[in-house]
């Protein structure tokens, strides 16, 4: 099997991971304003969900620029949802980059990023398929570090055991 393709894996088992956890904490833990990396754990939750529509985009051939497009609007409206909302949407999309990564074969394709902040860049498929797994990974740990900040224990989400859930 591919590697970033195992990784996606990975990625939509610990966003599983953590939505599942989040369901289990008392309902306005989700929402609640705290002083912290983001205002809340639905703001980050928003947040990897918008990156992760936003890199599909890419993947799929837009430019950064109009993949990106909407980022504000879906914010605003993503970081109001309850978690069953959020863990659909998820879902949704961990479905449609199944179905973008089984019709591409060829990750190691190569594409040009032209990032608004840093220029342009030629890259791999897989080497953005990893950075969505990377960047997933970091902010489930924000979630992890402001569910402690509250008083409530997090879950693990390592590769390690992940390999063990398969």
């Amino acid at each position: 099997m591919n590697y970033a393709i195992d990784m996606y894996g990975y990625n939509v088992w610990a966003n599983k991971t953590i939505i599942n956890r989040l369901k289990e904490l008392p309902n306005d833990v989700y929402q609640k304003e705290i002083t912290s990396v983001f205002p809340s754990v639905s703001s980050v939750l928003a947040h990897i969900y918008i990156a992760d529509r936003g890199w599909l985009g890419v993947l799929s051939g837009k430019e950064m620029k109009e993949a990106f497009a909407m980022e504000d609007e879906l914010r605003e409206r993503t970081e109001k949802m309850g978690i069953e909302e959020m863990e659909t949407m998820f879902n949704d999309l961990s479905e449609q980059y199944k179905a973008f990564l089984e019709q591409n074969n060829d990750l190691d394709k190569k594409t040009i990023l032209n990032n608004t902040w840093t220029g342009k860049r030629e890259t791999s498929l897989s080497e953005i398929v990893l950075h969505v797994v990377n960047h997933g990974t970091y902010h489930r740990g924000n979630i992890t570090a402001m569910l402690r900040q509250m008083g409530h224990a997090s879950v693990m989400t390592d590769y390690g055991l992940y390999w063990y859930s398969k």
